[in-house]
């Protein structure tokens, strides 16, 4: 058997040390480092998205304080704040930076070249200048693009078949977001083809929700159908509580929604889409360069249906679609 010399024994016990001390998620950080990543949303926390990505680190094994360490940033509906809120986040030197929607990505890639981006949401990533194509992002930036416009205008496809007398259909927007254009030119394509009067409601500011509300009121919209927007997600006990008063069912993007006491929600898997984001942050602090990471698109989407919120309002849901829920809420 061969024998080690005091030096090689040390050496060699040093090694198991360092195997078992370095956690799994470290990857290719410098030993003893704990990574940053840096979080940049245009909305107000608590933010459910925000929540389930920390979840989903956890799951990677990543321990807040330990592990990672997490920098956020919100823009509190300011658009225009989230230039300055970028570049904080870049003086900070984090290991990476989570952008929620195509604002938020654009001044993060303004802000740095360098520093790798990941979308946590883009409506259209290479549109937007943001990537060079899906397969081959080129760049700093990769991560999650979630087909905002094709899934609010299945929505506005399902708000047809859940009600199908509404003929006139209030749609909330704000106006600062800039996926918002987007999204509403794909929902009047829908519309037209469904025989649907769209009338838009923008909220101009943070806070500015009661003015859509009597407008859709004035205009005798059937129901709202609320945009995928960060801000317009965060704010969504207002806007629930703004559509009972006006007794108008809404339809909402993420399940949360529907929970909130929206009337239906369609869209992607919250917690799916920030397990793929998480899983995005991972690969990159182990050493990953963003430019050989292509653009994920969701898999997997989410129908709920509030039946309190129909027995409040004394709507019925057409059957067709209760069967095809995913999610009840009694």
């Amino acid at each position: 058997m061969t024998r080690l010399s005091g030096i090689d024994r040390r050496g060699f016990v040093t090694g198991i040390l360092v195997a078992f001390v370095v956690p799994a998620g470290a990857g290719a950080q410098q030993a003893g480092k704990v990574p940053r990543v840096g979080w940049l949303q245009p909305s107000q926390p608590p933010s459910g998205g925000y929540a389930n990505f920390r979840r989903a680190m956890r799951e990677l094994g990543y321990l807040e304080g330990e592990t990672v360490r997490f920098d956020d940033r919100w823009a509190h509906g300011r658009f225009d704040r989230l230039p300055g809120l970028a570049e904080d986040l870049v003086r900070l030197n984090v290991d990476g930076i989570v952008a929620i929607g195509t604002g938020s990505v654009r001044a993060a890639k303004e802000a740095t070249s360098t520093i790798p981006i990941v979308m946590g949401s883009s409506v259209d990533p290479v549109k937007a200048g943001l990537v060079t194509s899906l397969n081959r992002p080129g760049g700093n930036v990769t991560g999650v693009s979630i087909l905002a416009p094709e899934v609010s205008a299945k929505r506005l496809d399902i708000l047809k078949q859940a009600l199908p007398g509404v003929t006139r259909v209030g749609v909330l927007a704000y106006r600062a977001n800039p996926g918002t254009a987007e999204q509403i030119t794909a929902i009047e394509a829908v519309a037209a083809s469904l025989k649907l009067a769209i009338h838009l409601g923008y909220v101009e500011r943070p806070g500015g929700y009661a003015e859509p509300f009597v407008r859709f009121t004035s205009e005798r919209v059937g129901a709202v159908l609320v945009l995928t927007d960060t801000v317009l997600s965060s704010e969504r006990a207002r806007i629930v509580q703004l559509a009972t008063r006006h007794r108008l069912p809404a339809f909402f993007d993420f399940r949360a929604g529907a929970e909130a006491g929206g009337l239906v929600s369609y869209g992607i898997d919250n917690l799916d889409l920030y397990r793929q984001t998480a899983r995005f942050v991972d690969r990159i602090l182990k050493g990953t360069k963003p430019a050989d990471l292509p653009v994920e698109q969701p898999t997997k989407f989410d129908l709920a249906i509030n039946l309190e919120t129909a027995r409040t309002l004394g709507i019925s849901i057409a059957p067709a679609v209760l069967f095809r829920a995913d999610h009840i809420v009694e």
